[in-house]
């Protein structure tokens, strides 16, 4: 798998400001998603959710319209993580712009605003994943701390991950979490948000803390039609 270490062939993975840290929920929109807004809301914190058009559930769903829309509404930031979560190295030109494009379009349609970054499922990519994003203008994004929350690591270690984190005092933190698991949700984001917060930092979006526009373009978000499916 081939992947480059800075952003200067179209990949980032870290952030540039200092001080501050993007904490990144993956694989959504789905159930625990209020309760993570809730949580960056009473801290002032901003996340950024990298959401899927059909993977946990279907984006179109009346709930997890109403979820991505309260996120939005609420000043996180919206990105893509592909239609159906899907090895994107493994899949035609055509197949891997279907993957963005669905999902931006889905986006879109719910919030009225295009999404600018895109995260390839698995931190999966090669050459042509990202001349695919770059014709789409999107800008691929990865990370630089892994919670582990997806792999089997306990709430406990987990919590032990940011603690080692901010103990080596790095210039800026950009985290992978996943909002489908109901202990990111309760036990190890209300934790995380206490340490590095504690430690100085800022919590922001992705964007924020690249100094880039999260968005594309803004406009009215549309109106459900018969095209609001999976």
């Amino acid at each position: 798998m081939f992947k480059p270490v800075n952003a200067a062939n179209g990949v980032i993975t870290e952030c540039t400001k200092p001080k501050t840290a993007a904490l990144t929920f993956d694989d959504g929109p789905y159930v625990y998603a209020e309760d993570i807004i809730k949580t960056l809301n009473a801290a002032n914190a901003k996340g950024t959710f990298f959401v899927n058009g059909n993977n946990w559930d279907c984006i179109y769903n009346e709930d997890e319209v109403l979820r991505l829309k309260l996120a939005y509404d609420n000043g996180h930031q919206i990105a893509s993580h592909t239609w159906s979560h899907q090895h994107l190295v493994s899949l035609s030109r055509e197949q891997i712009d279907s993957e963005m494009s669905r999902t931006e379009d889905a986006i879109r349609k719910i919030t009225g605003a295009s999404p600018a970054f895109t995260r390839p499922p698995y931190e999966d990519y090669n050459d042509q994943v990202i001349d695919v994003a770059n014709n789409r203008n999107q800008k691929l994004v990865t990370w630089d701390f892994d919670s582990g929350d997806n792999t089997g690591v306990s709430p406990e270690d987990q919590k032990k991950r940011f603690d080692d984190l901010v103990a080596k005092k790095p210039i800026n933190v950009l985290a992978q979490m996943h909002e489908v698991y109901e202990t990111t949700a309760h036990e190890v984001l209300p934790y995380a948000i206490k340490v590095l917060q504690g430690a100085g930092y800022k919590l922001v979006t992705v964007a924020e803390c690249l100094g880039e526009n999260p968005y594309l373009r803004v406009d009215a978000p549309s109106a459900r039609d018969s095209s609001w499916h999976c």
